[in-house]
């Protein structure tokens, strides 16, 4: 009876359960859910992450890089950070398709709606980098898709001499 004396007095709650090495541990339930018969099989979902909130940015900008295999039209906001982006390839056409008007009309509609359902894009400044078929294409269907298109800038890097070239081989 010494030994029965010398315990700390526990409440039931408080007490930790002892867990065999074969047996995993119960999943916890919290205290204002009460427990059904048979939740004590079911392990407890995976708390989910919190959810972001949804960003409201109406004025941004579109950025189409017109190659002549690919077009590809990106949303950012005024500081530069991608909103959406979309490219004829990821739009579903394969080869030479791909760089024709009609697919970059595609992937800007698809950037467009994708921007507009998300973050409410309405106005647009559109920057456009290449020398593709999909340059005009797009920037029509950007103004087509009832966004304001505030302006059109191009962008495409202009060769000015280069570097050095190497010196002429000896024979």
């Amino acid at each position: 009876m010494a030994e029965e004396d010398k315990k700390p007095v526990v409440k039931d709650e408080e007490a930790p359960k002892p867990v065999a090495k074969d047996e995993a541990a119960p999943a916890a339930v919290s205290d204002d859910a009460p427990a059904a018969e048979g939740d004590a099989a079911k392990p407890a979902p995976a708390p989910k992450g919190k959810k972001a909130k949804k960003r409201s940015v109406p004025q941004g900008q579109a950025h189409i890089l017109a190659s002549f295999n690919n077009t590809i039209v990106t949303i950012t906001d005024n500081q530069g950070n991608t909103l959406t982006n979309a490219s004829a390839g990821g739009s579903g056409f394969r080869g030479s398709k791909k760089g024709t008007a009609y697919a970059a009309q595609i992937a800007a509609e698809r950037a467009v709606d994708a921007a507009k359902q998300t973050y409410g894009i309405s106005k647009l400044e559109v920057f456009v980098k290449g020398v593709g078929l999909g340059r005009e294409a797009a920037i029509r269907t950007l103004a087509n898709q009832r966004v304001e298109v505030e302006s059109v800038k191009d962008v495409t890097p202009i060769a000015h001499g280069g570097v050095r070239p190497r010196k002429a081989k000896r024979n």
